[in-house]
């Protein structure tokens, strides 16, 4: 699940623990209720939490406390204490818009994007946030329960698009890819390209698709009519590597990708396709400098190691060949204390030989 993250709402939160008229004492509730968010703010959790249990003690308890309450525990990662501060917060204050909010961003997180979306919407159409995250997990949800449209008028709203533009299905197009959801995706794409026929990244988009679907033709034939279009963009080329590299056809994939490297010469991605292609090509020795640079940016990714591994044993260097699958495997494996998970970049290789 994507970790959201209000930045701007402690700051919110302290604005309005400021009390409005003149001093108050240390023992007055607005006071203590400032202190705790200052103590949260500075790095003391804990503390803040002991200060906000002795609030709610008081009856009735002050206002504002399960929402700060809340917004420690979500920062936390503690969603189902958070919906629940959030909820007792709107019970007490039902005007206050911004709780209700969080409320629905935490049941989103709490897999319960059908009782997020009312809040949601409610707090939506009347908080003007500068945190796109609540607006962004609108769509999400209405991604989840398939409202597919609603979904493309979020995310237009956040983006100021019209929310029937080709823009507008190209974006929710690649939240749709986001979100594992290739045949929805696909259709607002070409609904997309239906209405703009030269929209930039929409053929992109496309291909991804049938790259994904291992259609490698169709996935080749989308990705070079975006070429025609956005022919600067290092990602087509770094796409239409991966389609030759699967097709079998060395000779394109490494023009494609020298020319993505030019383009984006701190992407990870086409260095280790690069690499591929030179063990394919028995020159192991280009394989591994393109390897060896591909893990200088991303030294977390298993497939250029596993590769980089191929690379060493073939001019002899067994040793280091042996250290760079022994950290392959752990990567794929899990075991390097969270590193694991392969970068966005990395290549979807069918096998290493």
């Amino acid at each position: 699940m994507r970790r959201l993250a209000p930045s701007l709402l402690l700051a919110m939160l302290l604005s309005g623990f400021v009390p409005a008229h003149g001093q108050t004492s240390p023992t007055d509730p607005q006071s203590r209720l400032d202190a705790a968010a200052k103590a949260f703010a500075a790095g003391h959790a804990a503390e803040a939490l002991q200060q906000l249990d002795a609030l709610a003690a008081i009856s009735p308890e002050p206002p504002g406390v399960e929402r700060l309450r809340g917004f420690i525990d979500y920062q936390q990662r503690k969603m189902t204490e958070a919906e629940a501060a959030y909820a007792k917060a709107v019970a007490q204050d039902p005007t206050d818009l911004e709780s209700m909010q969080m409320r629905g961003v935490a049941l989103y997180s709490l897999g319960r994007p059908e009782e997020a979306i009312p809040l949601l919407e409610k707090a939506h159409a009347s908080v003007a946030s500068a945190n796109v995250d609540p607006n962004y997990v609108l769509g999400v949800c209405y991604i989840t329960v398939r409202r597919y449209d609603d979904a493309r008028r979020a995310f237009a709203a956040q983006y100021g698009f019209a929310p029937d533009s080709a823009p507008a299905y190209l974006l929710a197009a690649r939240l749709l890819l986001r979100q594992e959801n290739p045949s929805q995706a696909e259709e607002f794409a070409r609904k997309a390209v239906a209405l703009q026929p030269d929209l930039p990244l929409a053929h992109l988009l496309l291909g991804e698709v049938e790259l994904a679907r291992e259609r490698l033709p169709e996935a080749i034939a989308e990705l070079e009519r975006e070429r025609a279009l956005n022919p600067l963009n290092g990602n087509v080329y770094d796409r239409l590597g991966d389609a030759y590299v699967r097709s079998g056809d060395d000779a394109k994939a490494q023009q494609a990708l020298s020319r993505a490297v030019l383009l984006e010469p701190n992407a990870s991605g086409p260095y280790i396709l690069l690499g591929k292609v030179m063990l394919d090509e028995r020159n192991p020795l280009l394989a591994a400098l393109y390897l060896e640079r591909a893990l200088a940016m991303d030294p977390s990714n298993h497939m250029a190691h596993a590769l980089l591994g191929q690379a060493y044993r073939r001019t002899g260097r067994t040793i280091e060949a042996a250290r760079q699958f022994q950290m392959a495997e752990e990567l794929l494996n899990g075991k390097t204390g969270g590193a694991a998970a392969p970068s966005a970049e990395t290549p979807k290789l069918e096998s290493v030989h």
